[in-house]
C-alpha cells in the first residue's frame, strides 16, 4: 500500500510543473503581454516599461519562469490590482466560505446520491426508477445560476423560510476564529452563530450539489445494474448467501468503484460552479474573487487561483486513487 501511495505522490509533481507552465506560457501570450493586460486603457510606453521591468517581464523567458515557480512555491503571487493586497492574503481570507459551500454541496450530493442510485437500480423498471431517471434529467439540465435564483425567490423571497443571502446575518456578533463560520460557532460556544450560518448554507448548498447530485445518482444506478448482473454476483446466490450479504460485500462494494471516479470528477464542476452560486447568492468565497479578476484584469489573482484550484482537483483525484486501493485490492498491484 505504501509503495501505491508513493508512486502516486511521484506522478504529482510533474503534473503541477505541466499545469503551471501552462498559466506562466497564457499569461505571457495575453494581447500585448501582461503588463498591458493589467494597466488596460492606463496603458502608455511608459508605465509598460515601468511594471515590466517591475515583475521582471523584460527578462528571458526560461528565468521569467524560473522566478514565477519559485514564488509559486513559497506562495508570493504579487498583490491584487483591485485591492493592492497580497494575493494570497485574499486567498487565505475567501477560501475558507468556498471549502464550506463545496463541502456541504458534496456531502449531499454523495449522502443522497449513492442511496437513491442503489434504489433505483434494485427497483428497475417500477415507478421509483422512472421518478429517479426523470429527476436526474431535469438536475441536469437545469444551470446552476437558474435554479439559485428560483430557490432563492420562492423560499427566500416569498416563503422567507431561508436568508436570500450572505454567510451569515449582520445582527450575529460572531468571532471568526477559523473563517469557517459553522466551526467557530462550535469552538468558541456561539451555537446561535453556528445555526444562523447553517440556515445560510441550505440555498446555496442545495444549488451547488444538484448536478453533482444527478451525476451521481445515475452512475450508481447504471454500476449496480451492472454489477448485479456480474458471474460472481449469480455464483454468490448460488452459494445461498443472503440477499444482504451479496448486496453489501459483492454487489454495493464492486459498484463503488466508478462512483469513487465521479466523486472525483465532480469536484472540479463543485468548484467552477461555486464561482455562479457565490455570485447568486454573495457568498464572498474564491469564487466572487475569481468573477472580480476575470472582470477587472487582476491577473496576479487569477493564477493564483487558477493554481489553487488544479492543485486541489489533483490532491482529490490523488484520494480517489487510494480509495480504489481500499475498496479493491486488485488496484494496488
Amino acid at each position: 500500500m505504501l509503495r501505491f501511495v508513493l508512486r502516486r505522490l511521484l506522478q504529482v509533481i510533474p503534473t503541477l510543473l505541466l499545469l503551471s507552465l501552462l498559466v506562466f506560457a497564457w499569461l505571457r501570450n495575453l494581447p500585448g503581454g501582461p503588463a498591458v493586460a493589467l494597466l488596460g486603457d492606463r496603458a502608455t510606453p511608459e508605465r509598460v516599461a515601468e511594471l515590466n521591468r517591475l515583475y521582471g517581464l523584460d527578462q528571458p523567458i526560461p528565468l521569467q519562469y524560473l522566478q514565477f515557480l519559485g514564488r509559486a512555491v513559497t506562495g508570493d503571487f504579487g498583490t491584487s490590482s483591485i485591492t493592492g493586497q497580497p494575493v494570497l492574503l485574499e486567498i487565505a481570507r475567501a477560501l475558507p466560505a468556498t471549502v464550506e459551500l463545496s463541502v456541504a454541496a458534496l456531502v449531499l450530493a454523495v449522502g443522497l446520491g449513492i442511496p437513491l442510485g442503489y434504489l433505483a437500480a434494485v427497483n428497475r423498471g417500477r415507478p421509483l426508477d422512472a421518478g429517479t431517471v426523470i429527476g436526474t434529467l431535469v438536475g441536469v439540465a437545469v444551470p446552476v445560476f437558474f435554479l439559485g435564483y428560483v430557490l432563492k425567490a420562492v423560499f427566500a423571497v416569498q416563503l422567507g423560510w431561508f436568508p436570500p443571502s450572505g454567510r451569515q446575518s449582520v445582527r450575529i456578533d460572531a468571532t471568526d476564529v477559523t473563517g469557517f463560520a459553522i466551526l467557530d460557532g462550535l469552538l468558541t460556544g456561539e451555537f446561535d452563530a453556528t445555526l444562523d450560518a447553517l440556515v445560510h448554507l441550505v440555498l446555496p448548498a442545495v444549488a451547488l450539489a444538484t448536478i453533482p447530485l444527478a451525476v451521481i445518482v445515475r452512475i450508481t444506478r447504471a454500476s449496480v445494474l451492472d454489477v448485479t448482473g456480474a458471474d460472481f454476483v449469480r455464483t454468490a446466490r448460488s452459494k445461498g448467501l443472503t440477499p444482504g450479504t451479496i448486496r453489501g460485500r459483492h454487489v454495493l462494494r464492486n459498484a463503488l468503484l466508478p462512483v469513487s471516479t465521479t466523486v472525483g470528477l465532480q469536484v472540479g464542476l463543485l468548484l467552477a460552479g461555486a464561482v455562479l452560486t457565490e455570485r447568486v447568492f454573495v457568498w464572498g468565497g474564491l469564487g466572487t474573487l475569481l468573477a472580480e479578476a476575470i472582470e477587472r484584469r487582476d491577473y496576479p489573482r487569477l493564477q493564483a487561483i487558477l493554481l489553487l484550484g488544479a492543485l486541489v482537483y489533483i490532491v482529490v483525484n490523488l484520494l480517489v486513487d487510494l480509495s480504489y486501493a481500499i475498496i479493491d485490492p486488485r488496484v494496488r498491484l
